[in-house]
């Protein structure tokens, strides 16, 4: 029996998925195991090295690599390879499709080589460049940190690659499940490892997590009839289209990584530095965490319909702002959760002994100002994917390039001028988003011929004025239990503080937002209440992936 049902449910998780609810379901359920096996990973490295120098370097090492990947594939997969390959299985023309992603594989992996050799070879003048305000010992080891790493991210290009395929397959789970697997791959030889390579431990890390994320898609491909072959077929017209579309994302994801290289050299110049940009990159790790959690994944389905109804431009405004509100819905209560209950998140998630409270109180306050705009950072994604459907990826980069120069002159602005803190850097972030956001979607409001302003802005008012009381119903009894009640040095009473806290403000949102009528609330009342049927409910989605609609 329980062989059964263990069998039935592998089956369904590793079949096409066919709507953009159960897609988002499957993507979710495996971005909430990558990061907490993530969270798990950091609260290791802090657990061994603390808010120190040295674990400082190592996350600013992986900078450069990571920077390398983005430039190269990145763009590519994000905006151009994923609606051209699905076009081509559209159509049937399974050969081409596959011929076309050989050829571009083949181009990313020799582009990312030469580049990498580059890097490997001038590593401690790059890493000069990048944290000018490091010593030199602290040079040193970040340039032998890169050298590890970038191997670890040639081969994450070709999991990456396998991903985009499969998801143009509507396979969701298997790459969801391979990605999580690379923290775990981390985490592995972090504790193997440690006693012998120290901080080295966590960089081999990432070469294994790399070969598991690769490893573990293989069959999944194979099964869909993918082979690679490394070839050059510049001249087929799916290479042009790819190239056309990927340019300006490539650009755009250049720029926003220079945004991220610029902050780690603005860190640089802090005092402490390394233990400065470990308090900067945990709490942006914190704060991201709903951003990929319900930005990405929802953003993510809904991608491959988007770019089915280009053409039929009603069903396109219905599917994005279907997509909008819900994304709007789910992550509007949990950044005013981020927001009031910062400390005691920090404390649970990196209270390790060597995290102490000077960095605790740093981290929550920098996780504070990123969550102002933790709901702009998630909708960005799908504004971004309604213009890549659209087949414009220019105006994303323009938006992206003028609002990321802003963050960098405003951080810079309070570093050398106003000589603030390492969370001034999270407020410059904050505003670029919000900012982002809204010239975005004014933008992307006169590309579709306009939406219904009204009855968008009135649906959208009444899940922040949800919101706006959800604040201070989280607020409250954490204050009052904290002060009056519970003993919080203790971490049982700090989770039951939090978790008493979250239920208050979490239950008085969805009853207001059930009181005010807004749609995404009846919707996932509805999921919960028939739970027990949950394969009727998600096969009932509003949206399928073929862009096709079922009736409720």
């Amino acid at each position: 029996m329980a062989r059964n049902i263990l069998a039935t449910g592998l089956n369904l998780l590793l079949r096409r998925q066919t709507n953009i609810l159960t897609a988002a379901f499957i993507i979710m359920a495996t971005i909430v195991l990558s990061q907490i096996l993530g969270l798990v990973r950091q609260r290791l490295l802090v657990a061994i090295f603390g808010a120190s120098n040295t674990l400082g370097v190592y996350l600013a090492s992986s900078k450069l690599p990571d920077f390398l990947f983005q430039l190269i594939i990145a763009g590519a997969l994000s905006s151009a390879f994923i609606p051209v390959f699905s076009d081509y299985l559209g159509k049937g023309e399974y050969d081409k499709a596959h011929r076309i992603a050989s050829s571009l594989l083949t181009f990313g992996l020799i582009a990312f080589s030469v580049l990498a050799i580059v890097l490997f070879i001038f590593s401690y003048n790059f890493s000069k460049i990048l944290a000018p305000g490091f010593n030199n010992e602290q040079l040193v080891l970040m340039a032998n940190l890169m050298r590890i790493i970038i191997v670890g991210e040639l081969l994450f290009i070709v999991g990456s690659f396998f991903s985009a395929v499969l998801q143009s397959y509507n396979h969701f789970f298997i790459p969801g499940i391979a990605s999580a697997l690379y923290n775990l791959g981390i985490i592995i030889a972090i504790v193997t490892l440690y006693p012998v390579a120290g901080i080295f431990s966590a960089a081999y890390g990432v070469i294994l997590g790399a070969l598991i994320f690769v490893l573990i898609q293989i069959p999944l491909v194979k099964s869909v009839k993918f082979s690679f072959h490394p070839v050059f077929s510049f001249r087929e017209k799916g290479i042009a289209q790819i190239i056309k579309l990927m340019w300006p994302r490539t650009l755009s994801i250049a720029i926003f990584q220079l945004g991220t290289i610029v902050t780690v050299t603005l860190v640089s110049f802090l005092s402490d530095p390394g233990r400065k940009y470990v308090i900067f990159d945990y709490a942006q790790t914190l704060s991201f965490a709903p951003v990929v959690l319900i930005g990405q994944a929802i953003a993510q389905a809904a991608f491959p319909v988007l770019s089915r109804e280009k053409d039929k431009i009603e069903d396109f405004k219905t599917t994005f702002l279907t997509s909008f509100n819900q994304m709007l819905y789910l992550i509007l209560p949990i950044s005013v959760l981020l927001l009031v209950l910062r400390i005691p998140i920090v404390r649970l998630v990196y209270g390790a002994s060597q995290f102490d409270w000077q960095a605790t109180v740093l981290t929550g306050k920098t996780v504070a100002f990123f969550s102002i705009s933790i709901f702009a950072q998630s909708l960005i994604y799908l504004v971004s994917r309604g213009f890549y459907a659209l087949h414009d990826t220019k105006t994303p980069l323009l938006v992206g390039a003028l609002t990321t120069f802003l963050m960098i002159g405003m951080g810079w602005l309070f570093i050398f001028v106003y000589h603030a803190g390492v969370e001034s850097l999270a407020i410059s972030f904050s505003i670029a988003s919000i900012l982002n956001l809204l010239i975005s979607l004014i933008i992307f409001d006169i590309k579709v011929g306009g939406f219904k302003k009204f009855e968008f802005l009135f649906s959208v008012s009444k899940i922040f004025f949800a919101t706006f009381f959800t604040g201070f119903a989280l607020y409250i009894p954490i204050k009052l239990l904290d002060q009056l009640v519970i003993d919080t040095t203790r971490t049982v009473n700090l989770l039951i503080l939090t978790g008493i806290s979250s239920f208050a403000g979490l239950s008085l949102y969805l009853f207001l937002t059930w009181l005010f009528d807004v749609k995404e609330a009846s919707t996932f009342l509805l999921i919960f209440k028939r739970i027990g049927n949950w394969r009727e409910i998600l096969s009932k989605s509003e949206e399928t992936l073929d862009g096709t609609r079922f009736k409720v």
